[in-house]
C-alpha cells in the first residue's frame, strides 16, 4: 500500500496506545453523535430550558449532560426547546448512559457509605453484606443514567458513560 491512510482520531489514538475518548453526555433524546452535531446550532435552547440547570455549554459550544449538577428528570422540556431536531423525543428513549462504580468507592475501601443508594430513585444501587461492611451493587437494568448518584458520591467514584452510539 502506497500513500498515507486515513485514519480516524479513536484509531489513531488505539495505535497509539491511548483509549479513545469517551463519548460527550449529550442531552436526553440527543441522536447519535455525528447527526447531532450536524443538526445542533448551538443555540444553548435547551441549556435554558433545563429546569434542574443540568445541562452545560460544552466544547464546540454544544450542550452536555453534567451529572455532577444535580439528576435529569427526564422531563423532556429541552426536548420541547430544541428547533433543529438534534433532540428528538419520538426515540424510544431519552439515552442509554449508565452509571458506574469506581473502585474508589468509599464502601469498597471499608467505608461505611450509602450516599449513591439514598439519592436513587429507581432503586439500582444497592449494597450486599460482606465482610467488613456492605458493597455497592449496580444494576444496569434499573439504572436511568438519570446522574443523582454522581454529585452525592464524596469521593466522585460514580460516572456516567454512554456507548459510542446513543441513537442513530
Amino acid at each position: 500500500m502506497t500513500g498515507t491512510a486515513a485514519f480516524s482520531p479513536d484509531r489513531r489514538a488505539f495505535l497509539r496506545g491511548r483509549p479513545a475518548a469517551p463519548s460527550p453526555l449529550r442531552p436526553p433524546w440527543a441522536l447519535g453523535e455525528a447527526r447531532f452535531v450536524d443538526l445542533c446550532t448551538g443555540c444553548d435552547d435547551c441549556i435554558a430550558a433545563c429546569p434542574e440547570h443540568v445541562l452545560v455549554r460544552g466544547d464546540g459550544d454544544y450542550p452536555l449532560f453534567d451529572p455532577r449538577q444535580g439528576e435529569c428528570l427526564f422531563c423532556e422540556k429541552c426536548v420541547e426547546a430544541c428547533d433543529t431536531g438534534a433532540l428528538d423525543g419520538r426515540l424510544p428513549g431519552p439515552w442509554t448512559i449508565k452509571a458506574g462504580i469506581a473502585h474508589a468507592c468509599l464502601a469498597q475501601n471499608g467505608v461505611t457509605c450509602f450516599s449513591c443508594r439514598d439519592a436513587c430513585g429507581e432503586a439500582a444501587i444497592r449494597f450486599r453484606a460482606a465482610v467488613g461492611g456492605a458493597l455497592p451493587e449496580l444494576d444496569p437494568a434499573r439504572c436511568t443514567g438519570c446522574g443523582a448518584c454522581v454529585g452525592v458520591c464524596p469521593v466522585a467514584a460514580i460516572s456516567l458513560t454512554a456507548p459510542e452510539q446513543l441513537h442513530g
